[in-house]
């Protein structure tokens, strides 16, 4: 038997899909096999939902808590939905306690307001002018960050670590020491146990393999997929063929991290998961040197860098206006 990573499937259905997926018991004893995790998104807080989540339970599977709001306030938590994010934990601790739901961990998902649709690989006029605004106007940026960092403090008194779940180019704001990103897309950032950067390689295709490996050493675990499912998404690529999707795994098998497969679903409808529990994670694998990748990422945080503090640029402009011209030789 070959050594098995720590894997941790999203999974993101309503009710009676999600019930439906765990009532195949070769989903259920291949995660046990697999000693795999599962991270349930939280639609809603029903008693649907709960029965689902009590099956993983006395089955020994360990589940996170994905904390998710409704679409009407902005589905993902990010720096603009504070007030409706706590609120909803509350809520979902309630419902927890009463349900008597064993949950191993909670994660927060960090992304932009899903009712403002936008892709940062391919800006269009609009979108650019969507982010100039936005980077403009006047931020609660700091103070945001401090309430979602006292919410991450009151998750750990209640007794759950907490995972968040990120753009990968969180990473390059971070990098850099700037928020120039995070304020243009709506994002936030602040500490938790585990950070999970969601390096989908399917949304980028040829350029995937590299995608991943340079951000392989930015992240705790890796977000691997897409596989199938999950929200609309208008001209969605196509999802990850086995191929693809095992040579994702071995790249973040070898950098020595855990992963975070989405989705569980697709998993299963494309006979991924069923495939496994025997796959040998020592084959070798090509590791993409992802120059031009690198390189563009340090040219992007070096930009970010000189946004977050645009009085250099000011300083060096003035620089050049004062220095001295020589005359002209006679």
């Amino acid at each position: 038997m070959h050594s098995i990573p720590q894997l941790t499937f999203f999974t993101e259905l309503e009710p009676q899909a999600l019930m439906d997926l765990f009532a195949d018991a070769g989903v259920t004893s291949t995660l046990k096999r697999l000693n795999a995790a599962v991270s349930v998104g939280l639609l809603d807080l029903s008693a649907e939902r709960a029965k689902a989540i009590r099956q993983l339970n006395r089955e020994g599977i360990p589940v996170t808590a994905w904390l998710l709001l409704p679409k009407s306030d902005g589905y993902w938590f990010n720096l603009n939905n504070f007030p409706q994010a706590a609120d909803f934990y509350q809520a979902f601790k309630a419902w927890a306690a009463a349900e008597n739901l064993r949950f191993s961990w909670i994660g927060l998902d960090i992304e932009p307001d899903i009712n403002e649709p936008y892709d940062i690989t391919r800006p269009t006029p609009g979108s650019l002018r969507a982010y100039l605004k936005r980077l403009l106007r006047p931020s609660p940026y700091w103070q945001v960050r401090a309430a979602y960092a006292a919410l991450v403090a009151r998750i750990r008194a209640d007794g759950w670590p907490v995972e968040a779940y990120h753009a990968p180019l969180i990473a390059d704001d971070l990098k850099a020491r700037s928020t120039v990103l995070q304020r243009a897309l709506g994002l936030i950032h602040f500490p938790v146990e585990r950070t999970v950067l969601m390096l989908y390689s399917s949304f980028l295709r040829q350029l995937g393999p590299d995608f991943l490996q340079v951000y392989l050493p930015d992240t705790d675990s890796v977000g691997v997929g897409n596989t199938g499912g999950g929200v609309d998404i208008p001209d969605e690529p196509a999802y990850l063929n086995w191929e693809e999707f095992s040579r994702d795994l071995l790249l973040a098998h070898n950098a020595g991290k855990t992963m975070h497969i989405f989705s569980l679903e697709g998993c299963v409808r494309q006979g991924f998961l069923e495939r496994l529990p025997e796959f040998d994670w020592n084959q070798p694998v090509v590791v993409p040197p992802a120059t031009r990748l690198r390189l563009g990422r340090g040219l992007l945080q070096a930009l970010l860098w000189l946004l977050q503090r645009p009085w250099v640029l000011v300083l060096a402009a003035s620089a050049l206006v004062l220095l001295p011209r020589r005359k002209p030789c006679a």
